[in-house]
């Protein structure tokens, strides 16, 4: 991994918006210390923990409130064993309050300089440690996002992070350059930029309550973690509520859930389907992406390449083609049989 030089703290700018807008405008992000309570975070990271450990995910002395991963039980989006436990911490009420804090909506309203719409399509990031392969690479959100070229998304970790534990990682000022050439990949997305974007990355340590905040075209990627504890993140995304949104971001993640199982435990509140209260401009996602992704992985697999299989399995799990998905499994059943 090149060499990473530490964020730029924005904290002290973050309530000029003039200042604030123009470092994103040079750098594609933002690093801001204590945007959110630790207590709020602390409070969503216990019951994360609670559904965490009742699926086996932390080994079973492990001290309350401590997230120790049970390797054994080591699974990646979207394989089944991950989505069964993802689906019920997309359930928990608090997870999807956190973006309707002011401290964030404000923010976000002074970079956008415009009425704010979060994406109701909220990320949870549960990463196990010490399988590297499987680290996020360094990708754009705005290739599985789409819709506003200007989406910014905040990534907050739910607890400290010590270098150990890994964080996550920009590229200053990658968002000027459009859409990076990109090859399929192990880790979240199933893709990785080919560019190794030398001398820009910038990264470091957060606290509990620490946010980064970064455009849609900013290159991205996960730092390796070496402890044994899961690293827990949340992803949320937020753009101008006047600009164009795909339909898929006003679903639930990964869409193996829908609103009304979502919502089944729920108080009554504002946050349910909030977004329905808007005139929103929905427009289709472009699939060109996808498809070069899913060509490669295709041609991976034939050749018994292991990177090929996180792309295999988003095929497996949301390619709207049967004849796609049944290929897709296949191959994947050949690098089964290739690797026992």
């Amino acid at each position: 991994m090149s060499e990473v030089q530490p964020f730029l703290d924005s904290t002290g700018v973050v309530g000029d918006a003039d200042e604030a807008r123009a470092r994103m405008d040079r750098d594609g992000y933002l690093f801001v210390r204590d945007l959110l309570p630790a207590e709020l975070l602390e409070d969503l990271r216990r019951q994360f923990i609670g559904v965490l450990r009742e699926s086996g995910w932390i080994v079973a002395d492990a001290p309350p409130d401590d997230p120790i991963a049970n390797l054994d039980a080591f699974a990646v989006e979207p394989e089944p064993a991950y989505m069964a436990v993802y689906n019920r911490l997309y359930q928990l009420p608090a997870f999807h309050a956190v973006q309707h804090r002011e401290e964030l909506m404000g923010t976000m309203r002074r970079l956008l300089g415009a009425p704010v719409m979060p994406h109701p399509r909220v990320i949870a990031r549960i990463m196990f440690p010490k399988r590297t392969a499987h680290t996020t690479p360094a990708h754009q959100d705005f290739v599985p996002v789409q819709g506003a070229v200007d989406t910014v998304t905040a990534w907050i970790p739910l607890s400290d992070l010590p270098v150990e534990m890994g964080g996550l990682q920009v590229a200053a000022g990658s968002h000027r350059h459009g859409v990076y050439d990109f090859v399929p990949s192990l880790g979240a997305g199933g893709m990785a930029i080919t560019d190794p974007l030398e001398g820009a990355w910038r990264g470091g340590p957060f606290r509990q309550g620490d946010a980064l905040l970064f455009h849609s075209m900013t290159a991205h990627r996960g730092a390796p973690a070496a402890s044994d504890r899961l690293r827990l993140s949340i992803d949320l995304r937020f753009q101008r509520r006047a600009d164009p949104i795909v339909a898929s971001s006003l679903e639930p993640h990964d869409r193996e859930i829908t609103w009304e199982e979502v919502y089944a435990g729920w108080s009554p509140g504002r946050h349910q389907y909030f977004w329905r209260d808007w005139d929103l401009t929905v427009v289709d996602f472009d699939g060109q992406y996808n498809e070069k992704r899913d060509a490669m992985a295709f041609e991976l697999a034939a050749r018994g390449d292991e990177t090929a299989r996180a792309a295999l399995l988003r095929i497996v799990a949301r390619n709207p083609d049967p004849a796609e998905q049944e290929r897709a499994a296949a191959a994947l059943a050949s690098l089964d049989a290739g690797s026992s």
